[in-house]
């Protein structure tokens, strides 16, 4: 396998700030509200109808620790907007949530999850190898954030490989990247056949970054929007009346919709190798760990000695409402006991700090809930003696 190249340090200052020319803001732009509001969304039900999501036969699951649910009910119960928190214990089964849980939000970019699932699908059934060459050109260009546009060099394009545009897609949230792979699989088509292959319930896959941010606006894709500030000129030509209707249509079906509780149970399978082989679930946990956006969301209260591997997503924004606003994870405690963690605000009026800060509570809870396993060393333990 060839080596997988590290990203510019002009690279990984514009994910982790938000900065960059227009044609590279939005979707996966996570800490900055002027960069997470770039719009809203439509009405999708004519133009792509989805299957309905495929769940596993209900298994009996130990119950939940009172505790955490308490915590998690008080965390969410006075927060202004739809919420979903879902925190599943990797190594005992049970799962912790609140109402929301159960209803499919806006993913954003946490649906990169699904495609780069799709992808290591295929490697580990030989259609695909991480190794494989992939080049990026302007053709490939989508919209928003795309930090790869500033590696594309005339028309020659910028020469990669699968392994390298994943961890693009997944670290940065990269939009031309994912879009890249989504193509590279099948399109939408393969990623919902893994879902629905894989049982893993309420969790819908939309049309790709390009048609599901066109359709959020109100709009219908064209190539050249893509190509500098475009999309912004043919945003802000929308009367008012269709872009509110366009949000609100977004927000109450979204196309890209998922369960918070389907999400952190897709999370704790694959923890268990229940979804990839041994190889692929290991790259893709160790990449997930190696995730550039949202700091100051869960991780922003892990403590030393835990480990959280994760992806992120924000949504549009209109009249100070965010449709989608989510960490999704594995937080993993010193003694090596995980917990799958889906923080999903579907709609919310609450600022960017207020929505952080509940998410680092959810993370908190998780932490002052656990209970090393017996036998288990902690770091405190062995600077004891």
């Amino acid at each position: 396998m060839k080596k997988i190249k590290g990203f510019s340090k002009l690279e990984r200052a514009l994910t982790v700030a938000g900065l960059g020319p227009a044609m590279l803001l939005g979707c996966a732009v996570h800490e900055d509200t002027q960069l997470a509001a770039y719009l809203p969304a439509p009405s999708y039900s004519v133009l792509m109808p989805f299957p309905a999501a495929t769940a596993r036969p209900a298994q009996p699951r130990p119950p939940a620790p009172i505790d955490l649910v308490a915590s998690i009910d008080g965390i969410t119960r006075n927060f202004s907007g739809l919420v979903g928190v879902a925190v599943t214990s990797v190594d005992d089964g049970w799962i912790a949530s609140n109402t929301a849980a159960a209803r499919p939000l806006p993913q954003q970019s946490v649906s990169k999850l699904w495609v780069a699932m799709t992808v290591l699908d295929a490697v580990d059934r030989g259609v695909v190898r991480l190794e494989d060459p992939l080049t990026i050109t302007r053709s490939d260009f989508t919209l928003f954030h795309q930090p790869v546009a500033y590696l594309v060099k005339g028309d020659t394009g910028y020469a990669s490989n699968v392994a390298e545009i994943m961890r693009r897609a997944m670290q940065m949230s990269d939009n031309t990247c994912n879009d890249k792979l989504l193509r590279l699989v099948g399109g939408p088509r393969a990623v919902r056949d893994f879902i629905a292959r894989k049982q893993l319930g309420a969790i819908r896959f939309g049309p790709g970054e390009k048609l599901l941010q066109a359709g959020t606006a109100g709009l219908e894709w064209r190539p050249e929007y893509s190509m500098g500030n475009a999309f912004a000129v043919a945003r802000s030509r929308l009367s008012p009346a269709v872009r509110r209707a366009a949000f609100e249509s977004y927000v109450k079906d979204p196309p890209d919709g998922a369960a918070a509780a389907s999400i952190a149970d897709a999370l704790a399978r694959l923890k268990r190798g229940e979804l990839l082989s041994a190889s692929s679930t290991d790259w893709l946990l160790a990449t997930m760990g190696g995730a550039k956006t949202g700091k100051a969301r869960v991780r922003g209260a892990v403590p030393p000695g835990w480990a959280y591997g994760h992806k992120t997503g924000t949504g549009q924004d209109l009249g100070g409402r965010t449709a989608g606003f989510n960490d999704v994870g594995i937080l993993t405690a010193p003694d090596g006991r995980s917990y799958a963690v889906a923080v999903m605000i579907g709609d919310t009026t609450r600022p960017i700090r207020e929505r952080q800060l509940l998410m680092q509570a959810v993370a908190s809870a998780i932490v002052a809930h656990h209970r090393p396993s017996d036998g288990a060393i902690m770091a405190d333990d062995v600077a004891a003696h």
